[in-house]
């Protein structure tokens, strides 16, 4: 069984020791059959994080963030 694995640097320094830790743990997951996808937050289009509409409560949207900005990405995976 292949397991999906979303690694998240949340570092604005890209190549810095977050970012390293973060990629050699991907690595590390990789090397024993896993599937990796890295987002870096501070590479993403703008976001605002939770705004309490509760548009997650909706029928329809249970659980899942209706507003589309730059996060949408991260949440999907």
């Amino acid at each position: 069984m292949c397991s999906r694995i979303v690694a998240i640097n949340a570092s604005p320094r890209k190549g810095w020791d977050t970012d390293m830790l973060v990629d050699e743990a991907s690595k590390g997951a990789a090397s024993n059959g896993a599937e990796i996808e890295k987002f870096d937050l501070y590479r993403l289009e703008k976001f605002t994080g939770c705004i309490s509409c509760f548009g997650c409560m909706r029928d329809g949207h249970k659980g899942e963030c209706v507003v589309k900005d730059g996060l949408k990405p991260v949440l999907d995976a």
